[in-house]
């Protein structure tokens, strides 16, 4: 295995430690440490970091370890509306280019969720998911906009695993997922982003309370290292 394809490995590790919260935001991730746990040299480690940076998931810091994003609720939301914007103009240029074989995949992706739904592990689960919105993009084919849409996707990937898994409703889902694909096959712009919207739209609502409860776990934890300090 290259070192290149070893770093790729390691921040898909290190970034699914994020979600589960083993790596819970403002935690620092030593790069040696981290390396000797994983039985890897420290130069794929620090590319893994870099990736992983680069998506918005760590913070790089001068001369320390880099941390666990933790990003606000008003970047989330900014960045939520600018990805929403992607994700219906993919669909629109997917109803003009998307080919058989791009309707195929998504098909199999969406009966792949149907099938697993209630046996997957909630992480596996939200990864065929993505898989589904990142298809979409491809089908666009819009190299540019297909690039965009996975940086979008990637700096979101913590928010939308906490909305997914507070929302986990199978019903819910295949039937999005089933109306976006009808809408794309049919080439109907307007009914993919009506789709699009009644998909997504609730998002940001969906992820303030997660973040509000988050934010006060961590200064309920932090006064409480003030205190024992004392």
């Amino acid at each position: 295995m290259t070192e290149q394809n070893l770093a790729g490995e390691i921040a898909t590790q290190l970034r699914r430690d994020i979600l589960r919260g083993k790596l819970p935001p403002d935690s620092p991730v030593k790069e040696r440490d981290n390396a000797a746990e994983l039985g890897v040299s420290r130069t794929p480690m620090r590319e893994a970091i870099r990736i992983l940076a680069q998506e918005g998931l760590l913070i790089l810091r001068p001369s320390r370890s880099p941390v666990v994003a933790r990003p606000t609720f008003k970047e989330l939301s900014d960045q939520i509306a600018v990805m929403l914007v992607l994700e219906k103009l993919c669909a629109e240029l997917a109803c003009v280019n998307a080919t058989a074989a791009d309707f195929a995949e998504l098909r199999a992706i969406n009966q792949r969720i149907s099938e697993v739904y209630d046996q997957a592990d909630p992480l596996d689960l939200f990864e065929i998911d993505m898989a589904f919105h990142m298809a979409i993009a491809k089908a666009s084919q819009n190299q540019s906009l297909q690039e965009t849409h996975g940086a979008f996707v990637a700096r979101l990937w913590r928010a939308r695993f906490l909305a997914a898994s507070q929302r986990r409703n199978r019903a819910r889902v295949v039937g999005h997922h089933t109306d976006i694909l009808r809408a794309l096959e049919a080439r109907d712009v307007g009914l993919v982003r009506a789709a699009i919207d009644q998909h997504l739209g609730q998002l940001v609502e969906d992820i303030r309370p997660i973040i509000a409860e988050e934010d006060r776990q961590i200064r309920l934890q932090k006064s409480a290292l003030g205190r024992a300090a004392e």
